[in-house]
């Protein structure tokens, strides 16, 4: 892998430049790699835009409590061994095996929600580059065979922890939120808005939530990709509506979803977001504060 190579790759991704010549080294090396951060912070584009470059599959999977062994290795066909009984030919490859065979990455989102033995599965895999199917045999993985996985560490909900045998098997790569000005040219990519203000106070409020003392979830940028494209829609459908007024009412729509309101507040989602909205627009030196609304 050499800095042209790197710069190609880049161009698919907005910023992220040591993050990704890191994922870049490691995945060159052949080594496996675990990035562990928020959602929303360009995990899956880093490793799509590697592996477009380099004409690889990209096999991606959801870690949940559903993703059982058999699922992630494959099983054979019901219908077919009843007929004519377990063979090679009538075994389904689940991703893991598919991802093995086809020289891929094999994508894990959320590793932290699968189950134990699931893993341990996964593991033996890393470890020998191979796996071994009942009543099939031992397959192996091709060249480029892979294992990437990402987690979001600040998440508790339906997560296991991740044990020490697991962490000794990759390369761990910790993944933060980006700039502000990264985050505005992501949202200006993502939705074609050429209003660089819209952009700007979109990803303002959005960065808020991330900071605010009554949520213990702020949104990633993609709250601000949905605020931008659904303001530049209302902007359409009422050409003289007040800019603020467009952005609080884009902000509540993308936004309430995306905030987890701390347990201790008794605040509502609305409420917590259009006191950011108010703080942006009517806080400035000189500006008008805005009576409270909610």
């Amino acid at each position: 892998m050499d800095g042209a190579a790197r710069d190609a790759i880049a161009q698919a991704v907005v910023g992220r430049d040591r993050e990704l010549t890191l994922v870049l080294a490691a995945v060159a090396a052949g080594r496996d790699i675990l990035l562990e951060g928020p959602p929303g912070t360009s995990k899956s584009t880093m490793l799509r835009a590697i592996t477009e470059h380099w004409d690889v599959p990209f096999v991606l999977v959801e870690g949940n409590a559903e993703l059982t062994p058999a699922r992630l290795v494959g099983h054979h066909n019901p219908a077919r061994v009843l007929q004519e009984d377990y063979s090679a030919e009538n075994f389904v490859p689940g991703p893991l095996v598919e991802a093995m065979q086809r020289g891929g990455f094999l994508y894990i989102e959320e590793l932290n929600r699968a189950p134990e033995d699931t893993l341990n599965v996964l593991l033996g895999a890393m470890a020998e580059r191979a796996v071994t199917v009942p009543r099939v045999g031992t397959l192996t993985a091709g060249p480029t065979f892979r294992v990437l996985a990402s987690m979001n560490p600040f998440d508790n909900v339906g997560t296991a922890r991740i044990s020490d045998s697991v962490y000794d098997r990759w390369c761990r790569l910790a993944v933060g939120y980006q700039s502000a000005e990264e985050e505005g040219d992501i949202v200006a990519r993502r939705t074609g808005c050429e209003n660089r203000a819209l952009i700007d106070d979109g990803v303002a409020l959005t960065r808020a939530t991330r900071v605010h003392p009554e949520l213990r979830r702020g949104s990633s940028v993609r709250g601000a990709i949905d605020l931008v494209a659904i303001a530049m829609e209302l902007q359409r459908i009422d050409p003289g509506a007040e800019h603020s007024r467009v952005v609080l009412d884009a902000a509540l729509l993308a936004l309430s979803a995306r905030v987890g309101v701390d347990e201790a507040s008794d605040a509502t989602p609305e409420r917590v977001i259009t006191e950011i909205w108010e703080n942006h627009f009517f806080s400035a030196p000189g500006g008008q504060r805005r009576a409270r609304t909610a």
